[in-house]
């Protein structure tokens, strides 16, 4: 009874275990193979006021992906951001946490033969922009094959605005 009882704890604590560290990443197909692998993120020496280095790294599930790192960020959201390339892979992107601004750039990768690298530039945002629109910064164009459209945040008047643009993925 005790082995039973034993063994039932620990698949219990394993299950558990499994299940926050699942609900912590984004499961996508970040490398084309059809398996779905899980991103997740670690910030590494920052305080709660962003004193230190304040990098957060992004680690696949898929040992064989090769993580990558951004600066300046107290970790931050991750987000399946689908093919938006017709590559046959996800890209993803990454919204970083900062103690002493709202406006942030959006990052979005994509795993090129060296690594994961920028599909387009950082898009730039406010957080007034993630509050009222709640949607993201980039958005595949339908019926438009290699365009993405970018929503940025700017300042015009003493205004933050948000405007977007319909630019072709190289």
């Amino acid at each position: 009874m005790k082995k039973i009882l034993i063994t039932s704890f620990l698949l219990v604590s394993m299950f558990s275990f499994a299940q926050n560290e699942s609900s912590k990443g984004v499961l996508g197909d970040y490398n084309g193979d059809g398996k779905k692998e899980y991103a997740y993120s670690k910030v590494s020496d920052c305080s709660e006021d962003c004193s230190g280095k304040c990098e957060t790294t992004v680690y696949f599930s898929d040992k064989k992906l090769k993580p990558f790192t951004i600066k300046n960020s107290k970790n931050g959201d991750l987000y399946n951001l689908k093919d938006l390339n017709n590559d046959g892979k996800d890209e993803i992107g990454f919204y970083p946490n900062w103690c002493t601004s709202c406006w942030q750039s959006f990052y979005v990768f994509t795993l090129r033969k060296d690594g994961f690298k920028y599909l387009v530039k950082p898009i730039l945002t406010h957080c007034i922009q993630w509050n009222d629109d709640k949607k993201l910064p980039i958005e595949k164009v339908k019926n438009k094959k290699g365009f993405v459209k970018i929503t940025s945040s700017i300042t015009e008047k003493e205004e933050i605005k948000t405007v977007s643009k319909i630019v072709k993925i190289k």
